[in-house]
């Protein structure tokens, strides 16, 4: 079974988009939603990604993708950052797939 990786977001008024967004952005999965009240958990398996594009749909032109990091209190996985997303990907599969590139 794949490890599900992804934020752990604070909850606040812009929750339920973040949440949207990162749902659009990964069509081909089941994205888990987990709300402890004082924070939600978004999973995915194996690799989630949300875009500075579709969280600008959601949340306004202005909103910068650093401004995830306020918004997240934890993660799960091996977060990347680039100016234009954010990826929590699963350490294994990447170790994995390294692995069995080099042994070929």
């Amino acid at each position: 079974m794949s490890r599900l990786v992804g934020p752990v977001l604070r909850m606040g008024d812009d929750v339920d988009q973040v949440i949207a967004a990162i749902e659009d952005d990964n069509p081909d999965q089941d994205i888990e939603v987990v709300d402890r009240g004082a924070y939600v958990r978004v999973r995915g398996a194996r690799r989630v990604t949300v875009t500075l594009e579709t969280l600008r749909r959601y949340l306004g032109p202005d909103f910068e993708i650093r401004s995830m990091e306020t918004m997240m209190s934890s993660f799960v996985g091996r977060v990347i950052t680039t100016s234009d997303s954010i990826t929590w990907e699963d350490i294994t599969a990447r170790s994995k797939a390294a692995a069995e590139g080099a042994a070929a």
